[in-house]
């Protein structure tokens, strides 16, 4: 299953660009701001069905406008 054409991601609720899901490694989904960085807790899975279902909590999270920023530093 493709998660990026399953879990629409609205626009940045920061600044308005562009989202991407994405994943590191095959542990863990997040959703990330082409733009300005902001982005979602990442969110574990061990599974294929965990994976759908971190995907569909970023996604909703994102869409909520449930993000963070990285600023430099940090």
């Amino acid at each position: 299953m493709d998660i990026h054409e399953r879990f629409a991601l609205q626009d940045c609720p920061r600044c308005g660009g562009p989202g991407l899901l994405e994943e590191e490694n095959g542990w863990c989904v997040y959703a990330v701001c082409m733009d300005c960085g902001a982005q979602t807790a990442p969110f574990e899975y061990g599974s294929p069905e965990q994976r759908e279902e971190a995907a569909r909590k970023v996604a909703t999270l994102w869409n909520m406008g449930k993000v963070i920023r990285m600023e430099n530093g940090e």
